[in-house]
Protein backbone atom coordinates (compact mmCIF):
# COMPACT_ATOMS: atom_id res chain seq x y z
CA UNK A 1 0.00 0.00 0.00
CA UNK A 2 1.17 3.53 -0.72
CA UNK A 3 2.70 5.66 2.00
CA UNK A 4 1.23 9.09 2.69
CA UNK A 5 2.74 12.03 4.54
CA UNK A 6 -0.08 13.55 6.54
CA UNK A 7 -0.93 15.20 9.83
CA UNK A 8 -2.40 13.60 12.94
CA UNK A 9 -4.13 15.59 15.68
CA UNK A 10 -2.78 15.66 19.23
CA UNK A 11 -3.27 17.86 22.30
CA UNK A 12 -6.29 19.00 24.24
CA UNK A 13 -9.33 20.88 22.98
CA UNK A 14 -8.61 24.41 21.77
CA UNK A 15 -4.88 23.71 21.98
CA UNK A 16 -4.28 21.22 19.17
CA UNK A 17 -0.90 20.39 17.74
CA UNK A 18 -0.28 18.35 14.61
CA UNK A 19 2.30 15.64 14.06
CA UNK A 20 3.54 15.24 10.49
CA UNK A 21 3.78 11.48 9.94
CA UNK A 22 4.60 8.93 7.28
CA UNK A 23 1.63 6.51 7.42
CA UNK A 24 0.35 3.62 5.31
CA UNK A 25 -2.27 5.08 2.98
CA UNK A 26 -5.35 3.16 4.12
CA UNK A 27 -5.03 3.72 7.85
CA UNK A 28 -7.12 6.01 10.02
CA UNK A 29 -6.15 9.61 10.82
CA UNK A 30 -4.49 8.99 14.18
CA UNK A 31 -3.03 5.56 13.33
CA UNK A 32 0.41 4.54 14.49
CA UNK A 33 2.86 6.15 12.05
CA UNK A 34 5.74 4.49 10.27
CA UNK A 35 7.80 7.53 11.26
CA UNK A 36 7.28 10.90 12.96
CA UNK A 37 8.63 13.57 10.59
CA UNK A 38 7.75 16.77 12.41
CA UNK A 39 5.51 18.72 14.78
CA UNK A 40 3.42 21.75 13.82
CA UNK A 41 2.01 24.04 16.51
CA UNK A 42 -0.37 26.54 14.87
CA UNK A 43 -0.76 28.63 18.05
CA UNK A 44 1.26 31.80 18.47
CA UNK A 45 2.84 31.90 21.94
CA UNK A 46 2.07 34.84 24.22
CA UNK A 47 4.43 37.66 23.34
CA UNK A 48 5.51 35.90 20.14
CA UNK A 49 4.63 36.57 16.55
CA UNK A 50 5.27 33.27 14.74
CA UNK A 51 3.86 29.75 14.65
CA UNK A 52 6.20 26.87 15.42
CA UNK A 53 7.17 23.96 13.21
CA UNK A 54 9.91 21.41 13.82
CA UNK A 55 10.71 18.82 11.18
CA UNK A 56 13.37 16.56 9.82
CA UNK A 57 14.00 17.84 6.30
CA UNK A 58 16.25 14.90 5.39
CA UNK A 59 13.62 12.32 6.37
CA UNK A 60 10.83 14.21 4.57
CA UNK A 61 12.94 14.33 1.40
CA UNK A 62 13.69 10.62 1.79
CA UNK A 63 10.00 9.70 2.02
CA UNK A 64 9.17 11.90 -0.98
CA UNK A 65 11.98 10.24 -2.96
CA UNK A 66 10.64 6.73 -2.30
CA UNK A 67 7.17 7.68 -3.52
CA UNK A 68 5.25 8.91 -0.47
CA UNK A 69 2.41 11.27 -1.36
CA UNK A 70 1.86 14.29 0.93
CA UNK A 71 -1.64 15.51 1.80
CA UNK A 72 -2.75 18.97 0.63
CA UNK A 73 -2.16 20.58 4.02
CA UNK A 74 1.32 19.04 4.27
CA UNK A 75 2.13 20.26 0.74
CA UNK A 76 1.24 23.82 1.83
CA UNK A 77 3.52 23.57 4.87
CA UNK A 78 6.37 22.08 2.83
CA UNK A 79 6.07 24.90 0.28
CA UNK A 80 6.08 27.53 3.03
CA UNK A 81 9.17 25.87 4.53
CA UNK A 82 10.98 25.75 1.19
CA UNK A 83 11.17 21.95 0.99
CA UNK A 84 8.88 21.79 -2.05
CA UNK A 85 8.83 24.28 -4.89
CA UNK A 86 5.43 25.84 -5.77
CA UNK A 87 5.29 24.03 -9.12
CA UNK A 88 5.99 20.59 -7.63
CA UNK A 89 4.01 17.58 -8.91
CA UNK A 90 2.39 17.27 -5.48
CA UNK A 91 0.93 20.77 -5.67
CA UNK A 92 -2.80 20.62 -6.23
CA UNK A 93 -3.97 22.70 -9.16
CA UNK A 94 -7.45 23.97 -9.82
CA UNK A 95 -9.55 22.44 -12.59
CA UNK A 96 -8.96 25.48 -14.83
CA UNK A 97 -5.18 25.26 -14.41
CA UNK A 98 -5.22 21.53 -15.11
CA UNK A 99 -7.21 22.15 -18.29
CA UNK A 100 -4.73 24.83 -19.40
CA UNK A 101 -1.80 22.49 -18.78
CA UNK A 102 -3.55 19.74 -20.67
CA UNK A 103 -4.21 22.00 -23.66
CA UNK A 104 -0.64 23.33 -23.73
CA UNK A 105 0.98 19.88 -23.51
CA UNK A 106 3.23 19.21 -26.54
CA UNK A 107 2.51 15.49 -26.35
CA UNK A 108 -1.23 16.08 -26.44
CA UNK A 109 -0.81 18.44 -29.40
CA UNK A 110 1.20 15.81 -31.30
CA UNK A 111 -1.46 13.17 -30.65
CA UNK A 112 -4.23 15.51 -31.77
CA UNK A 113 -2.31 16.38 -34.97
CA UNK A 114 -1.76 12.68 -35.71
CA UNK A 115 -5.45 11.94 -35.20
CA UNK A 116 -6.42 14.85 -37.47
CA UNK A 117 -4.00 13.63 -40.16
CA UNK A 118 -5.43 10.11 -39.90
CA UNK A 119 -8.98 11.42 -40.34
CA UNK A 120 -7.99 13.45 -43.42
CA UNK A 121 -6.47 10.46 -45.22
CA UNK A 122 -8.93 8.74 -47.57
CA UNK A 123 -9.77 5.24 -46.42
CA UNK A 124 -9.35 2.45 -48.97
Amino acid sequence: MAVRIRMSVHGRCNRRIFHINAVEGGRRRDARPAELLGIYDPHVPVGGNTKTIQWSVDRIRYWLSVGATPSRSVVKLLELGGILKPGSPFHATSAKDALKLKKSSPILKAVEEANAARQQQPSS
